[in-house]
């Protein structure tokens, strides 16, 4: 291991890490003498040039401390360097929904966590690219995916989940009825669609939910492609209420699919949405870049 530089987003948790990440710090000499450097970021973008210089100084490990929307950043400055083999990912969430840290059982205990880092495993993953910005666990479009940069800093720090599903449920009659035409491309399989919603998926933890994309891995070389067609309220309703149960792949108004790299075309301004961040718009193509990431994880 040469060095660790952990990269904390201030916003992110309700401050905690204003308190964890000096004493991540203080930790890692104390208990195993292990340097590490700390940056704060200071503005939208801000993690991607400190985690692509981290990557060009040659730290063994960034440590991504926040939310999300903070690890796609970091992840995108890594891939970004060229040198993402040479230096593994650990995430320390501690943002509002933290759906990789989750689905990787990432704990939040600060002595834990150093703990894990001194044990240096690490897994390969699968990175993806929607358009030319890299994501590590989802890529989605349509129904309620602007919901995660509606909602502002501080709701987000304050009343945590409850800000998305508040946000959420303003947002949910403006567009119930507003299906997306789209033409999906598939190596050379041209289809066209009207949907309501369609997620790109790398783990089967998605927005906070468990089983959204339940045969999802994320070292198999594909992603999983989800599309809610569209359809009636009572039908969404139902959809929304086996997703919560994760019964819902079966769903004569859902297609759901693998896929290693696929195009969607849309005449619409449609917004897409990477790792809970604006990444751009329609059309788009989307593809895997497998085994592109090390990620620390715990040993057990």
């Amino acid at each position: 291991m040469t060095g660790i530089k952990i990269i904390y987003n201030p916003d992110s948790g309700r401050q905690i890490l204003q308190k964890n990440v000096p004493l991540l710090k203080e930790i890692l000499w104390n208990d195993y003498r292990i340097r590490a450097d700390i940056e704060g970021t200071k503005g939208p973008l801000h993690g991607k040039e400190i985690a692509y210089q981290s990557c060009i100084k040659g730290y063994g490990i960034i440590v991504a401390a926040g939310g999300d929307g903070t690890v796609n950043e970091i992840v995108n400055g890594m891939m970004e360097s060229g040198l993402s083999q040479n230096t593994a990912l650990a995430i320390y969430p501690a943002g509002t929904v933290n759906d990789l840290g989750n689905y990787l059982n990432i704990q939040k205990s600060i002595h834990q966590f150093a703990h894990m880092l001194y044990l240096n495993k690490s897994i390969k993953m699968d990175v993806g690219m929607a358009g030319e910005r890299y994501f590590i666990n989802v890529a989605a479009a349509g129904l309620l995916t602007d919901v995660a940069y509606k909602v502002s800093s501080e709701a987000k720090t304050a009343l945590g989940k409850f800000a998305y599903y508040l946000k959420g449920i303003k947002e949910f009659p403006k567009q119930v009825f507003k299906p997306i035409k789209i033409e999906l491309q598939i190596g050379n399989a041209k289809e066209e669609k009207e949907i309501l919603f369609f997620a790109l998926a790398n783990s089967p933890h998605v927005g906070g939910f468990k089983h959204i994309a339940s045969e999802a891995k994320i070292d198999d070389g594909l992603f999983d492609l989800l599309i809610i067609e569209s359809c009636q309220l009572k039908d969404v309703a139902s959809i929304f209420f086996l997703i919560l149960q994760g019964n819902h792949v079966n769903h004569h108004n859902i297609k759901y699919m693998q896929v290693s790299e696929f195009s969607i075309h849309c005449a619409e301004d449609i917004l897409v949405d990477v790792d809970g961040e604006y990444g751009g718009k329609l059309p788009m193509k989307f593809k895997v870049l497998k085994d592109a990431l090390r990620v620390i994880v715990p040993k057990e």
